[in-house]
């Protein structure tokens, strides 16, 4: 007969000699589960490290409680402890048949159970204890799927499911298992960078940029009371000169017009003038860009001076 078990009944062990097998089915995203059991005394701790029975520590000093491998099943995987409960000593009260999760929570793991058997059966037969183990909040990462414990001289199966966050790791500080610190790293402790092959080290200088830059210096911390004084500014840079306004159009023709009247200064013929601008309406030209208002006589030269016309009174008679 099968008991069908719910969380928190027991029922007494029809044999001493058990087989727990956990099974669940595996996919796409599911978690690998582990099943492990942990040999606690009546203070509720294991006696030592060796009273815990998981994949890298299969079997108890006295073989008396075994960690089985796994097994691809139709319906699915398990993974299997077994149990001697008639020839423990004295000083084991429970055995707690615990799993864990590796991947992700116990919330993505399908159809978990827990089977009871007697493995004094030759052929195995039917579980006479069945337990859906069911995560509470499915952010579980270990649970305690049951117990095995002493009533008297019998032994009995308490279905409990009780739920860790923590991982195998927190489920065997739990009960007193010394974990050591080096094999995960302290939360707190940053990560090392650790370069790319080639790359320069730490504070090596770099092909395009230089020397590393040096430490920032501390800022001041204010007396007892007072603020710190506030940072300096950042420092601008210098401005840049006011560009050069470019020159009128008319600028180069006065140039032109100085350097022609001194090329042709005493020449014996007079320079071609400059060619006119016609004015604005209203405005005359302004010398100030080289056009005179009214053109300056320019004198002959003087190997070519001539009198006026005279008139008859200065004409000499013949």
């Amino acid at each position: 007969m099968t008991h069908a078990m719910s969380k928190g009944s027991n029922i007494p062990l029809p044999a001493t000699a058990v087989r727990a097998v956990l099974q669940w089915t595996p996919g796409s995203g599911v978690p690998d589960v582990d099943a492990s059991a942990l040999l606690l005394a009546a203070d509720g701790h294991v006696r030592s490290d060796e009273d815990f029975v998981f994949y890298n520590q299969p079997r108890h000093p006295s073989g008396l409680v075994r960690h089985l491998p796994k097994q691809r099943l139709a319906d699915g995987l398990t993974d299997t402890i077994e149990a001697d409960l008639g020839s423990l000593e004295a000083g084991v009260n429970r055995v707690v048949l615990a799993a864990s999760a590796d991947g992700g929570p116990f919330g993505l793991v399908r159809d978990l159970r827990l089977r009871l058997y007697d493995s004094a059966a030759a052929d195995g037969g039917e579980p006479f204890a069945v337990f859906n183990v069911v995560a509470e909040t499915g952010e579980e990462t270990a649970l305690i799927c049951g117990e095995l414990y002493r009533r008297g001289d019998r032994w009995k199966f308490r279905a409990l499911g009780q739920g860790y966050d923590s991982g195998l790791v927190g489920l065997a500080t739990e009960f007193g298992i010394s974990v050591d610190d080096s094999e995960a790293p302290p939360a707190s402790e940053p990560t090392a960078h650790v370069p790319r092959p080639g790359a320069p080290g730490p504070g090596a200088p770099s092909p395009a940029t230089g020397p590393a830059p040096g430490p920032v210096p501390a800022q001041p911390v204010g007396g007892y009371g007072f603020p710190p004084p506030p940072p300096a500014p950042p420092t601008a840079p210098p401005a840049a000169p006011p560009a050069v306004p470019p020159q009128p159009a008319t600028a180069p023709a006065y140039a032109a017009g100085a350097r022609r009247d001194a090329q042709w200064a005493g020449h014996p013929q007079q320079p071609p003038a400059p060619p006119q601008q016609q004015p604005a309406y209203g405005y005359p030209p302004h010398p100030a860009y080289g056009y005179p208002q009214h053109p300056q006589p320019v004198a002959p030269p003087p190997h070519q001076f001539q009198l006026p016309p005279q008139g008859p009174q200065f004409q000499r008679r013949r």
